[in-house]
């Protein structure tokens, strides 16, 4: 068998696109959520949904990190900013991200606030580490692709005994978040494509539910090839019945997923509630610091709570995370809200859906 090396060969994407027709069969609704926010930018980037027959229907549901972070959460993150005297340390994507009076962390900075853009968990320990005097606050978003690095990073620091730094928990998991949608009486979603990257520490086992309940799962990649036979593979998943979870992404993705990963990451962190943005509270589908980690809580730390909060007015980043709508209907898509002034974190975050389909359509 020839190894295939050209993910965005136009020959095998033409084939795979006539096998969807061919196999597709006109009564079904395929209605196909991706919970990848890489996922979501390459369907958009390649124009996947307009190849595909109408009936064939992909959805973009919660898997951007910055995205299902709640309002309360973000909120937080001004609060322990203007409270006290720290520097914050957080990822590229959350700088825009607004909070409820409209300000966001380029507007901090220009005030004179200490906040800097890191790359990763570990470079903000030794940040830390270099800057004794100094507190500093992680803003530890993501899912479990993001987790182990953060709690290797919450590790290194306990071994070196820093005690001028400590994270926002904000981490989320997928299977409660899955369970979620598929009880929405609103949505009749057939299939699932499974995110690459949180597969590659998880592997197949935390999507096993979804074959259960039977829906197709699909573990797949982020080029043209793998999103086109996945759908296909979704699409023989219905059209059979017979339900399971498919690494369609073997070339990166273990069955297992990596071991070391897990292990490191349930050294650290706990299985607790979390808030999404537009799906309320999730029970167990947070990360939260085991005991033994808690003074690295920034939220015990500095004495803040999590407010509960509502989106703002107008913006349906909530309705366009569960799937109900596309982007542009919202009232405020490409009007109020924009990547150069976005409203909601949709707008914001490069793997957000708004944001890929501003930039695609």
């Amino acid at each position: 068998m020839k190894l295939i090396t050209d993910f965005r060969n136009s020959e095998l994407s033409l084939r795979l696109i006539r096998k969807i027709e061919d196999e597709s069969v006109s009564e079904c609704n395929y209605s196909i959520m991706e919970v990848c926010g890489t996922h979501t930018v390459s369907i958009f980037k390649y124009g996947i949904r307009s190849v595909l027959p109408e009936n064939v229907e992909l959805i973009s549901g919660p898997g951007c990190p910055v995205c299902v972070t709640s309002q309360g959460e973000i909120d937080a993150i001004f609060r322990i900013v203007n409270n006290n005297d720290i520097s914050l340390l957080t990822f590229g994507d959350l700088m825009k991200v607004t909070g409820s009076n409209g300000e966001n962390l380029i507007d901090l900075r220009s005030e004179g606030k200490d906040i800097r853009v890191l790359l990763s968990p570990l470079d903000a320990v030794k940040t830390a580490a270099r800057e004794p005097d100094r507190q500093f606050v992680f803003v530890g978003i993501g899912f479990e692709t993001t987790a182990p690095a953060i709690a290797s990073a919450l590790l290194e620091a306990k071994k070196m005994g820093i005690s001028n730094f400590s994270i926002l928990p904000y981490c989320k998991t997928m299977p409660e978040v899955l369970g979620c949608l598929l009880d929405d009486p609103k949505l009749d979603i057939k299939g699932f494509l499974c995110p690459g990257h949180v597969s590659v520490v998880t592997g197949k086992k935390i999507f096993q539910p979804l074959a259960q309940r039977g829906r197709a799962a699909v573990i797949t990649g982020f080029e043209p090839l793998d999103i086109l036979s996945s759908l296909l593979h979704i699409i023989r998943q219905v059209n059979s019945g017979d339900y399971c979870v498919y690494n369609n992404y073997s070339r990166v993705v273990d069955n297992a997923g990596n071991e070391k990963a897990v292990q490191i990451m349930n050294t650290v962190f706990k299985p607790s509630p979390a808030f999404w943005r537009g799906l309320g509270e999730l029970d167990g589908s947070g990360l939260g610091l085991k005991e033994e980690f808690s003074a690295f809580n920034s939220l015990e730390k500095f004495n803040v709570k999590v407010p509960r909060i509502n989106e703002k007015k107008g913006c349906r980043c909530g309705d366009v995370l569960k799937g109900y709508i596309r982007p542009n209907l919202c009232p405020l898509y490409g009007k109020q809200c924009t990547p150069e002034n976005p409203v909601g974190p949709c707008m914001v975050s490069s793997e957000g859906a708004c944001a890929a389909y501003y930039k695609f359509n």
